[in-house]
């Protein structure tokens, strides 16, 4: 087959020049005219992707939200709204505005594995932008906006696909997974070219200031200053700084916040009570003689897993056993081995968990769905029979469970079972609004995941109020917890601005 350049154009081209000819047609041009005409955006102010959005109402705080970082941020903001207030949705307003107006044509979104599928479905649905979610062999070359995990997204050769491409907007949700500085996916978002970034976090601080100062160097390097200037000019330290309103002044300019009760929306009211629990005498002489394993072995010497045989002989023996039983197997000396089998021998023969029947107690009396939250997944297990053999039916949600699984147990939970038992994975990623009674049966070191429990039935939608039942042991860890959390509670309402009510309806004075 011979193929030949066609000179058919150079023809028509010289016929009309010398015959005087029209040129094209003037029908055709006046109506290439108009539509060029009707998607001039003449100016800068003012959204213009609600029109184009027939499936999306948008909430005027969302919308307000919008305009902000566009008009007066550049593009470059932290969308912190309180759980639940639909952060997703004012980042789609700000991706879909940029690509109406021809600023950004490749896009990529960085969010938990567990909340892919839920970026995919309202980008293509509510927003009319054809996202895909990324898998192995994709070419993200051939598609201009593209979700992905970022587990996946720091890991080679993933990132180095990322680094290949030019991307005009970078959206990452759950951006305070970003907070420690020294970790893989820090430094490759870090790496990656910026002309617009959005961070969604509720909860840009969680244990400490420094955290922010990181968050918003990824956003706008030097905003803060270098660490040094940061830590000096603040007096800062984990959980204290000086000029705090001065420093809040600079994070208003790069990051938007709403509070529930900003929005001229009604909101159903929020219960919030710390519950003291004594331990049985069997459990306190268990718990006093944990305290004694650092002065018995060496075994048992680290801070770390002092604190952790503690925090697990407040959940449940069953934790703590684990635990005692994996650091057994390290002890060499005959009488430290012996010491730790009595303990766990002691531990074993506990036939009472004070904590659970204080759990049984407020299920029963609360006789609605409930969901509880434990750090330990034996205490999970633990849990889920001891309701059993309560007569209380409860279904089970964590980490571990694939994608399927998680619906299906969403699906359980709000059709047949009264309790949902979960593990921080029940945290992040689900909505729960058909729940009204949240029990925080192990309390984190980490007051913002109190808040992320809570804004899984506490959003949009609640129509009742909620209930928030905070168990805390007297005279144990949990008692410094509590005492910990409200000064990270302090160190954030300082910096970011006031919050609802997590552990108990009076705030403690630090």
């Amino acid at each position: 087959m011979i193929i030949e350049r066609s000179s058919e154009w150079e023809e028509g081209f010289i016929k009309r020049l010398e015959n005087n000819d029209e040129w094209d047609s003037w029908t055709l041009y006046n109506m290439s005219y108009e539509v060029a005409k009707t998607n001039l955006i003449t100016e800068f102010s003012g959204l213009q992707s609600p029109k184009y959005l027939p499936n999306l109402t948008p909430l005027t705080h969302q919308l307000e939200v919008a305009e902000k970082v566009i008009e007066r941020m550049n593009g470059k903001a932290i969308l912190a709204d309180e759980v639940g207030l639909g952060k997703t949705i004012e980042a789609g307003l700000i991706l879909k505005e940029y690509l109406i107006r021809g600023l950004v044509k490749k896009a990529l979104i960085l969010a938990p594995a567990s909340l892919i599928n839920q970026w995919v479905e309202e980008l293509n649905y509510k927003f009319h932008i054809p996202a895909i979610p990324y898998k192995k062999n994709i070419q993200i070359e051939n598609y201009d906006v593209v979700v992905m995990s970022m587990d996946t997204a720091k890991k080679s050769p993933h990132k180095e696909r990322i680094y290949a491409e030019n991307y005009d907007m970078i959206i990452i949700d759950e951006a305070h997974k970003l907070k420690n500085h020294k970790t893989k996916i820090y430094e490759f978002v870090q790496s990656l070219k910026k002309k617009f970034c959005l961070l969604l976090t509720a909860t840009p601080i969680q244990n400490d200031v420094f955290e922010l100062f990181y968050l918003i160097s990824l956003l706008k390097p030097g905003h803060l200053g270098n660490y040094e200037m940061f830590q000096s000019s603040f007096s800062a330290s984990k959980h204290n700084l000086e000029h705090d309103d001065y420093l809040k002044e600079l994070v208003n300019q790069v990051m938007v916040r709403n509070r529930r009760q900003d929005t001229g929306i009604e909101w159903t009211n929020r219960h919030v009570q710390i519950i003291p629990i004594e331990f049985t005498k069997g459990e306190r002489e268990v718990y006093d003689l944990i305290l004694e394993l650092k002065n018995v072995s060496t075994v048992f010497s680290s801070s770390f897993s002092m604190i952790t045989l503690q925090k697990e002989m407040c959940s449940s023996k069953e934790a703590t056993c684990l635990t005692l039983e994996k650091m057994h197997q390290n002890i060499t000396d005959p009488d430290e081995a012996k010491f730790v089998e009595g303990i766990i021998k002691k531990l074993m023969s506990l036939e009472i968990n004070s904590k659970a029947e204080k759990a049984y107690e407020i299920i029963s009396q609360a006789n609605d769905k409930v969901i509880i939250f434990t750090e330990y997944r034996a205490s999970q297990i633990y849990l889920q029979w001891y309701l059993n053999s309560k007569g209380i039916t409860s279904v089970l949600f964590n980490g571990q469970f694939k994608k399927n699984k998680r619906d299906w147990m969403k699906h359980l939970f709000k059709e047949q079972a009264q309790v949902l038992i979960a593990t921080e994975a029940g945290g992040e990623g689900i909505n729960l609004q058909f729940c009204h009674h949240v029990i925080n049966y192990d309390l984190p070191w980490n007051p913002m995941k109190l808040e992320q429990r809570i804004g899984r039935v506490h959003r949009l939608g609640q129509e009742n109020d909620v209930h928030i039942y905070n168990l805390a042991i007297d005279n144990t860890i949990e008692k410094d917890i509590l005492d910990l959390l409200y000064v990270k509670l302090d160190v954030f309402e300082k910096v970011v601005g006031e919050l609802d009510d997590i552990l108990s309806a009076f705030k403690k004075s630090v």
